[in-house]
């Protein structure tokens, strides 16, 4: 039996959770919880430990980036996808040093999405 992939899905736009969602069902994984802003990712990460977590980073009350850094003192080994449609170099680099595994920019594109799960799922 093959165990899915246990993913919460962070954006503060609703649409993009939904074109999200919908793309990661059709592959077979698990969306485990929705959040729309960073601290709500907070609060989820801690209650539901999800596999993977795909963050946006411009949010309301706590952006992705100061969310990730807090997911990564509750859980050093949390695996953290970011997202924006900002592919600004200083904030790429910014989630990477925060302890992101990879980055997406918005808008989504599927094979890269397909590639970027699944690497950051099978590395340890």
């Amino acid at each position: 039996m093959i165990v899915k992939a246990k993913i919460m899905i962070v954006d503060d736009a609703a649409f993009m959770r939904a074109m999200l969602k919908d793309i990661l069902t059709t592959l077979d994984y698990e969306v485990v919880a929705e959040g729309s802003s960073g601290l709500e990712a907070v609060h989820l990460y801690r209650r539901l430990k999800p596999d993977l977590v795909t963050m946006d980073i411009t949010m309301p009350e706590m952006d992705g980036i100061t969310a990730l850094k807090e997911i990564k003192l509750f859980d050093s080994q949390a695996k953290v996808i970011m997202c924006s449609a900002m592919g600004q170099q200083k904030l790429v680099v910014e989630s990477f040093q925060a302890g992101a595994k990879d980055f997406l920019v918005k808008p989504f594109n599927k094979d890269r999405i397909v590639d970027a799960i699944g690497k950051v799922l099978i590395s340890k």
